[in-house]
């Protein structure tokens, strides 16, 4: 029986499943793995029964990656999973930024003792003007889960749309419309953009991507949105560019000290993907991650080991190896397995930066002085004995 911790509300209704073979346990020092949404882990005693941890969402900021790598634990996410429901309410924004919808509500319940209300809001109405999406032109930095599906969006509202991403990948450029004008730098998609709205993640080389330079290449009054991260956004160079008019709207998912003190913002409480659809579909995707690295020692979807697959463990044993992305690893591994006469049936490595995957299978049982051996090799992390 494998056993899950357990942490932070998964779902709305608070139903996770996991299936047959599977019991949650109260603590993670009982836990062979552990699924979580939202609490920082950042000096949390891991227990070193701990396999795996999976995170209902995309981010882990909140977790150390590298430093649970080292110990041999898989951490996993869940991207994609809640992409629609960030689309739909970065669309929201758009509207929501464009047209004076939340104003001129305000005004209506400002105004709500009036007895000629209505005759007052006919007049009231000429305030909250705005303009309309189709024909305007949008940027969107970062094609991958949600910055494509918002790009295709916007060229069903008739957008004049331009997209950057110099690393999209092949599965998201196929289902990129044909109408999405792609850029080479993020300059040129600036350039005269009426919207601009961000989709990709925090990283040394996006920290701080839209600042001044940036901001002075759009368009007049031109909106801003930011559903992404906050730290991708210069946050002084957005409150200037709102405080001169050079911006006329800066909608983000991020209540920041500076944020929150900004004119002319749509601030929401980090709802992007707050929806009850969003929180089982990234539950769904944590727990099927989860399931087969326990049952089958596979990787998709980690955010500190590589992808790695070699479907469902049918030999005698597998065997699966955590360790550092250093030389001759295979071959200590390999000349561990002669010394036990073993016949390995199948074997791969996989490496991802300073952290590499190996896994065997092998027609008869492993020795546990074998096991013990592979343990000992300098750089080894874990070595896990899944059949």
């Amino acid at each position: 029986m494998r056993k899950i911790k357990t942490i932070d509300d998964i779902t709305k209704d608070g139903k996770v499943e996991f299936g047959e073979g599977y019991e949650f346990v109260s603590t993670a020092e009982e836990a062979d793995a552990i699924l979580m949404r939202s609490t920082d882990l950042h000096g949390y005693e891991l227990p070193e029964g701990i396999r795996a941890i999976a995170r209902c969402g995309a981010g882990v900021n909140n977790i150390p990656v590298e430093e649970y790598a080292k110990k041999g634990v898989v951490v996993f996410n869940s991207p994609g999973a809640n992409s629609n429901a960030v689309k739909e309410l970065v669309l929201g924004m758009l509207v929501l930024s464009s047209r004076g919808v939340v104003q001129s509500m305000n005004w209506v319940r400002d105004n709500a003792d009036d007895p000629e209300i209505q005759v007052d809001a006919e007049k009231a109405k000429k305030a909250f003007v705005g303009r309309e999406l189709k024909g305007k032109r949008i940027g969107v930095i970062g094609l991958g889960n949600v910055g494509s599906k918002v790009a295709n969006a916007c060229v069903d509202l008739g957008m004049d749309v331009y997209g950057y991403d110099p690393f999209i990948s092949v599965e998201h450029a196929w289902v990129l419309s044909r109408e999405v004008q792609r850029v080479g730098t993020l300059e040129d998609l600036c350039r005269g953009c009426d919207y601009l709205t961000v989709h990709v993640p925090s990283k040394a080389d996006t920290i701080g991507m839209i600042s001044t330079e940036q901001i002075n290449l759009l368009a007049p009054d031109a909106v801003l949105i930011n559903y992404a991260r906050e730290t991708i956004i210069d946050e002084d160079a957005v409150d200037a560019a709102l405080r001169e008019g050079k911006l006329s709207w800066f909608s983000c998912d991020f209540a920041t000290p500076k944020t929150v003190k900004m004119p002319n913002t749509f601030i929401t409480t980090h709802s992007g993907a707050g929806t009850g659809e969003a929180e089982a579909n990234c539950a769904d995707m944590a727990i099927s991650e989860l399931k087969d690295y326990l049952e089958n020692g596979n990787i998709a979807h980690s955010v500190n080991y590589p992808a790695c697959s070699m479907g469902k463990a049918r030999a005698a044993s597998r065997i699966a190896c955590l360790h550092a992305n250093v030389p001759n690893m295979i071959g200590q591994i390999t000349a561990i397995l002669a010394k036990d006469n073993a016949n390995v049936q199948r074997m791969t490595n996989e490496s991802a930066g300073e952290n590499a995957y190996t896994m065997f299978d092998t027609d008869e049982h492993l020795d546990s002085s074998t096991i013990e051996a592979l343990k000992q090799i300098p750089s080894m992390y874990r070595v896990r004995v899944i059949k």
